[in-house]
C-alpha cells in the first residue's frame, strides 16, 4: 500500500494496482464448452417458467 502525507498532517492510502494483462480469445474447445453452458442456461430458465406458469 502507498501512503503519503499532505502538509496539514493527514494520510492518503492508495491501493497497488494489480498487473494488467489482455484476455486471450477462447479456444474451439471453450467455445463449445460456452455453447454448452448457455444451452443448459437457457433449459434451465425455460423450465423454471415453465413450472412458475403450472404452479399460478
Amino acid at each position: 500500500m502507498y501512503t503519503t502525507t499532505n502538509e496539514e498532517g493527514i494520510l492518503n492510502n492508495y491501493a497497488t494496482e494489480p498487473k494488467l494483462y489482455y484476455a486471450e480469445y477462447p479456444s474451439p474447445e471453450q467455445q463449445s464448452r460456452y455453447l454448452f453452458q448457455g444451452a443448459v442456461a437457457a433449459l434451465f430458465v425455460t423450465f423454471t417458467l415453465l413450472i412458475a406458469l403450472g404452479v399460478s
